[in-house]
């Protein structure tokens, strides 16, 4: 079976539940994956907003995932992960929040095999740098992509 990642919140082209929204709880939503490839030795996990009005949007970034985790629960952005700046200007877990009337924005909830145990990451890492170090050590990616619109 190959590297996959799945949510049991979100089906695989569906839309984002409005808990997981800033409309609604702003909420991580529950991610679960299979069969990283061997030598993985931990994982780092992105979602970007690729139909931003100003180009992509970062909404999280979090990194040095234990290689033996499989599954991140409901609000796993608020306990304790390694997380980078998104685009909101924060650390953690920013919900989709596109323009009111713009057409439902497309989300990649992206993770990454790494092949090493940790990503440095500072106070001001911001989630597209993380993610840029990331795919340098990456064994092998694989991605959620959902929808949201208001």
């Amino acid at each position: 079976m190959p590297f996959q990642l799945s949510s049991p919140a979100i089906p695989a082209r569906g839309t984002i539940p409005v808990r997981h929204t800033g409309d609604g709880e702003d909420l991580s939503p529950p991610l679960a994956w299979s069969d990283p490839p061997p030598g993985t030795r931990s994982f780092a996990l992105a979602l970007e907003d690729t139909d931003a009005p100003g180009g992509s949007f970062w909404h999280w970034g979090a990194c040095n995932i234990a290689a033996a985790t499989r599954r991140l629960d409901a609000g796993a952005a608020a306990n304790g992960l390694a997380m980078a700046i998104n685009d909101f200007g924060r650390p953690g877990y920013g919900g989709p929040h596109p323009p009111r009337g713009d057409a439902p924005h497309r989300y990649h909830f992206r993770l990454a095999a790494l092949d090493v145990d940790t990503l440095p990451l500072t106070p001001a890492t911001r989630v597209k740098e993380m993610w840029r170090a990331a795919r340098r050590h990456a064994l092998a990616e694989t991605e959620l992509v959902a929808i949201y619109g208001r």
